[in-house]
């Protein structure tokens, strides 16, 4: 398997950060929607370092399909043709109150944004006329101003976000590949992510080379007690946050740890870190996030998902472990087999 790190810094410091995360046996990069544009850093790194690039996730809502399909173009273009483009809808409280955008139907709607961007992208990439028509979004004028024709490298590919059975389907409907929530279990994977992923694969007459699936892992890896520690406070700490979120309740159903969820919902709106930390339990780190030495976080990502997935995204919330250790990971999963 490929690994594929976040590149989590600044525009003006991405260069830096993307030499050292290669260096140290990164084949991908991705952003997200954190504290700084999702593109920029992507922009400032194409061309520069050899790895592949994606959001994962651009919040594609609040974003029209055209914005979307002329950034990808043009990262497409300056990283010469390694380039991913990774939606994903967040939930409603973001869209409403963060974005100031209009929440509604995100399967529905996060169809139309990813068929959207593909026939825009179809549009240049062929000269054919531009004819999208849905039901959230339409785009049938492409005056040739405004058409970058061709792209060298051919257009992008288009991956969805999912966690639910029906986002998950949607995605192997219509997208070039599913990312995997990072919020997630074996279990969970297993009994609700694929079997909805299969269900969308045969909706759509696709097969799984036309949907690839890209999981994420959040990874609390150490070598001694001290990383340990920091290693796993700060998983639990992210583990506590998405926990608190009832659109990831499922996860927490399938683990029979439902009732954890209201609890940490209302810590969360008192601002009462320290408690909801409390709340994650050892196993929970454990079930949801990938702990252990190099090795030992390789073959967990293996027994996950070694049979399904080429690559896989890693988290290190909250600390950065050594670049001897990302190598060593990065080493360790170069011999996962992939299915």
């Amino acid at each position: 398997m490929l690994l594929d790190l976040q590149l989590a810094a600044r525009p003006d410091e991405a260069r830096r950060r993307a030499r050292e995360l290669t260096e140290a046996g990164a084949a991908g990069l991705f952003t997200f929607e954190g504290p700084h544009d999702v593109f920029l850093p992507l922009a400032a790194v194409a061309g520069v370092v050899d790895a592949d690039l994606m959001t994962n996730v651009a919040i594609a809502m609040p974003r029209s399909p055209m914005h979307l399909a002329h950034a990808a173009w043009d990262l497409q273009l300056m990283s010469k043709g390694r380039f991913r483009l990774g939606l994903g809808s967040q939930i409603k409280v973001h869209i409403e109150k963060r974005y100031g955008a209009r929440w509604s139907s995100p399967a529905a709607r996060m169809r139309e944004i990813v068929g959207a961007t593909k026939a825009i992208l179809s549009s240049w990439e062929t000269g054919e006329r531009l004819e999208f028509r849905g039901e959230h979004t339409t785009h049938t004028l492409m005056p040739p101003t405004f058409v970058p024709g061709p792209n060298p490298y051919g257009p992008p590919p288009v991956l969805l976000g999912a966690l639910g059975p029906l986002m998950t389907r949607t995605a192997a409907e219509v997208a070039d590949g599913l990312l995997v929530m990072p919020f997630h279990s074996a279990r969970h994977f297993r009994e609700r992510t694929l079997p909805a992923y299969r269900s969308g694969l045969e909706l759509s007459g696709r097969s799984a080379s036309e949907c690839a699936i890209l999981p994420a892992a959040i990874t609390a890896m150490y070598r001694t007690e001290a990383e340990r520690s920091a290693a796993v406070a700060g998983v639990r700490g992210l583990i506590a946050f998405y926990a608190s979120t009832p659109a990831y309740r499922p996860v927490l159903e399938v683990e029979g740890w439902a009732e954890v969820q209201p609890e940490l919902n209302r810590l969360s709106k008192a601002g009462d870190l320290a408690s909801m930390f409390a709340l994650v339990s050892d196993e929970m780190v454990a079930t949801i996030g990938v702990v252990g030495t190099p090795e030992e976080c390789a073959a967990e990502i293996g027994r996950r998902f070694g049979d399904v997935a080429e690559r896989v995204c890693c988290y290190f919330p909250g600390y950065e472990p050594p670049a001897e250790q990302v190598a060593a990971l990065s080493a360790a999963l170069a011999r996962v087999g992939s299915g």
